[in-house]
């Protein structure tokens, strides 16, 4: 486990000072993850914002407190998204047009966010259902799973309208030192960190957090795709940052011990595979392999986000040739090429960041 140093815990509307010039400031989230830790970079002009909140009322207002007590009577003058999840996309928008600021995002998430932000176009829904279907899911679980699908919007501002593009290995120059951006996928499609060498501080967003592990899914909008590859493939960069980075997550605390934290991921997935290898010595359904990934009971949106993470594991040991899938009937079961041990030290039964 990494370590953490003592830094002050920001209540919402308050900053606490990691570095100079850089500031740590979370906001309150109605579900059981209740917290995203946001930051503020100041330049010599002016201020850029990395990541926003949820949408609503109530981030707004304590964004509102922050511009009346911390900025120093400089503006905003750019908002920085990791990626296009909507706590921390949610407040871009209002922020964008209160300041009229620049959105800094790369060219994957922010055209996700505008095509899952904007209105529905009426078309059939009839692939979106076979896949529950096909995982095991009941009709009365599909309907559910698909109306939620549909209020990625109700949690964001409106998207404002043009942005700025980060790109992998460009770096955006704050305050006379260079933020790099560097770029992984798996938990969305084109997640940007900003990474700064002259003060040795990596704002990593949900790529990498100290204590938990983002969530890798596969939707209904794309049922065969192998983002746990993506995810897996994207890790090893990381490594060639410096051990003693302090990073800034999203979630949890500030903490110091990158690489190790990187290959706990990576051990995590790995015992995942297994665990999942080793239970389908009999052939199951995604839905009925849950238990082997999450210990602890799921109901509502839980369910869904932890069958979005199975579905990603067997795909990828589909790809791998260490699984094979057949359709029985309406339903897809999986089950190993190869027989394999249990993991000693069993499945991680904490639930994942959750992109809402």
């Amino acid at each position: 486990m990494p370590s953490f140093p003592e830094f002050d815990l920001p209540a919402p509307g308050e900053t606490t000072r990691l570095h100079e010039g850089v500031y740590w400031l979370r906001m309150p989230l109605p579900f059981a993850l209740n917290h995203i830790n946001l930051y503020l970079l100041e330049d010599t002009d002016g201020w850029f914002i990395v990541d926003t909140g949820l949408g609503g009322k109530t981030t707004e207002k304590h964004w509102r407190t922050v511009f009346d007590s911390a900025l120093k009577g400089k503006p905003v003058k750019g908002i920085i998204a990791t990626h296009m999840h909507p706590d921390h996309i949610g407040q871009a928008g209002f922020l964008n047009d209160h300041w009229k600021a620049p959105l800094y995002m790369t060219r994957g998430e922010y055209f996700g966010t505008r095509a899952l932000s904007g209105p529905e176009t009426g078309a059939s829904r009839w692939s979106d259902a076979e896949h529950y279907r096909r995982a095991g899911v009941d009709e009365i679980q599909i309907e559910a799973a698909i109306s939620a699908e549909s209020g990625f919007g109700n949690f964001i501002t409106p998207m404002p309208r043009s942005y700025q593009r980060l790109q992998h290995g460009a770096s955006l120059k704050i305050n006379g030192s260079e933020w790099r951006i560097v770029v992984g996928s798996g938990h969305s499609p084109e997640h940007a960190c900003l990474f700064n060498e002259t003060l040795n501080l990596l704002i990593s967003g949900d790529q990498i957090l100290p204590k938990i592990t983002p969530n890798i899914s596969v939707y209904s909008t794309e049922p065969n795709s192998n983002p746990l590859a993506d995810y897996l493939d994207s890790l090893p960069q990381f490594l060639d940052l410096p051990e003693d980075v302090l990073t800034l997550p999203a979630h949890n605390f500030p903490f110091i011990g990158l690489h190790k934290r990187v290959r706990e991921m990576q051990e995590h997935h790995e015992e995942k595979l297994q665990a999942l290898m080793a239970a389908t010595s009999k052939a199951q359904t995604a839905i009925e392999l849950l238990p082997v990934m999450f210990k602890r009971k799921l109901d509502g949106s839980q369910l869904m986000f932890a069958l979005g993470e199975c579905v990603a594991h067997l795909n990828y040991l589909m790809v791998q040739g260490d699984m094979e899938r057949t359709l029985e009937g309406e339903q897809y079961l999986y089950r190993a090429t190869r027989q394999v041990d249990a993991p000693t030290s069993g499945a991680n039964e904490e639930l994942p960041v959750q992109p809402i």
